[in-house]
């Protein structure tokens, strides 16, 4: 007689890692989500009642995102403005569920811009300007917000050269005790107007100039600003390092357009003279380009596999930490100029996992603030073991008499020997996950006195007067 055994169970094709809240983005209602690893990637798996079922890939590195958690660590708190009534991402301004304080307040100071990029998430265009007596509100209400020690205030638009006060507004910003100030511009007037580029030369020393650089394909600024820009940028960049105003380049990464051309930005900007970072920004869904068929998503940990395999061996996806301000969404490294006259990325010889107790909760970290942090208390043993652990570990990168240097020495010592090099993804109605959300630590301060995080405004309360 034929003995019978019952088929063996099928399982399914994915690990379920943890539970998260998310959105439908048909409807825009929350909805319960899973976080599972597939086929070596991470996705989000929904269940609307309306809409079924939904897929939405969140990491393209598995690996990257299961580390992320050994560098997290607590929120810093700050002032609360609203309540909850609805609940994340609905009540900002900002409510009592989020969970990180702002490294960076965004101000909008003019809807007007000289481009009309198809991927703007502002909707920029013909607009009004703010005026300066709103500006300064604003900007004491940034202030306030984070006890009057706010970090890094970004000048923004609309395109804020634009604005007829803009000298003004950045002296104004560079009156008030910001750690740093950053003009946020595609260059247009930067390359351009040269006598306006000598102007800035009256901010030097925590300003620089954040600008929009996507890469070499006349294709690419056809696909991602409507206009061929390339010559532009590499006159506004001239223009800048002629007035030594330090910037950084930043670049949207946008899948089939400019994927690509991540390591060829890299190793442009390693070789511009006071150019001291760049920063990645995987293309978030909204603005002009809300619908995500168009494009195929590029997330956080795809540009680090992008960055390892096109930069001709000088950087490996372990390069990279999660930022410990906000482990979900950005990712750092710096790099430091050798002995031999290459760059080496900091982390590659350091257990940075040891030294999370001392970086504070910002973009704005330095080695010199770690510093300050371990020894800031000459009584506490470990304080100062910390502090002489630090120091061998990185004596590579801090000249012996560094502390000694003055400011201006410091200043042109960090702009010639060290580089910074960060992703930062924001969150969609497609990708939103409601820890992601709440550990956001760039924010938009509003004309109305609300400070809310960049991508619930861009998905949800741009526009919104109330």
């Amino acid at each position: 007689m034929k003995s019978e055994h019952p088929s063996s169970p099928s399982l399914r094709d994915y690990t379920f890692f943890e539970s998260t809240t998310s959105i439908c983005p048909q409807c825009m209602n929350t909805v319960a989500a899973k976080v599972v690893v597939r086929n070596g990637q991470v996705f989000l798996l929904k269940y609307c009642a309306h809409h079924g079922e939904q897929w939405e890939l969140l990491e393209e590195s598995a690996e990257y995102h299961l580390r992320k958690r050994l560098y997290d660590k607590p929120g810093t708190k700050m002032k609360v403005h609203t309540t909850v009534s609805r609940g994340c991402p609905f009540d900002c301004g900002i409510c009592p569920q989020h969970d990180q304080h702002a490294c960076i307040g965004l101000i909008e100071i003019t809807n007007s811009c000289d481009l009309r990029c198809p991927l703007c998430y502002a909707g920029a265009g013909e607009g009004e300007h703010l005026t300066l007596t709103t500006i300064e509100r604003m900007m004491d209400f940034f202030l306030d917000s984070e006890g009057g020690q706010a970090e890094i205030l970004q000048i923004s638009g609309g395109e804020p050269t634009l604005h007829p006060q803009i000298i003004d507004i950045i002296r104004l910003a560079k009156s008030k005790p910001f750690k740093y100030v950053m003009l946020n511009t595609n260059g247009l007037r930067l390359a351009e107007d040269k006598a306006f580029v000598e102007a800035l030369q009256e901010f030097r020393g925590g300003f620089e100039v954040y600008l929009q650089f996507d890469g070499f394909k006349e294709q690419t600024y056809l696909q991602l600003r409507g206009r061929n820009l390339l010559e532009c940028k590499r006159q506004a960049l001239e223009n800048l390092a002629f007035a030594k105003i330090p910037s950084t380049l930043v670049s949207t990464v946008s899948g089939g357009i400019n994927e690509e051309e991540v390591g060829k930005i890299f190793l442009f900007g390693l070789k511009q003279p006071y150019v001291r970072g760049i920063n990645f920004q995987p293309e978030g869904f909204f603005g002009r380009i809300p619908d995500i068929g168009k494009r195929k998503r590029v997330t956080l940990s795809g540009v680090l596999q992008r960055l390892e395999q096109q930069s001709s061996g000088m950087l490996k996806i372990s390069d990279f930490i999660p930022l410990p301000c906000n482990v979900e969404r950005v990712a750092i490294t710096f790099l430091y100029r050798s002995q031999q006259g290459g760059f080496l990325p900091i982390t590659r010889d350091a257990r940075i996992q040891d030294y999370l107790h001392l970086i504070d909760n910002t973009f704005a970290f330095t080695i010199e603030d770690a510093l300050k942090n371990a020894g800031r208390s000459i009584t506490d043993i470990k304080a100062s073991l910390d502090c002489c652990k630090f120091i061998s570990d990185f004596r590579h990168i801090i000249p012996f008499n560094f502390f000694a240097k003055s400011k201006q020495r410091k200043m042109e010592y960090i702009d010639e020997n060290t580089f910074r090099l960060s992703v930062t993804s924001f969150i969609d109605r497609y990708d939103f996950d409601i820890k992601s959300m709440q550990k956001e630590c760039v924010h938009v301060i509003t004309p109305d006195l609300r400070k809310i995080p960049f991508s619930a405004y861009n998905m949800i309360h741009r526009g919104d007067k109330t």
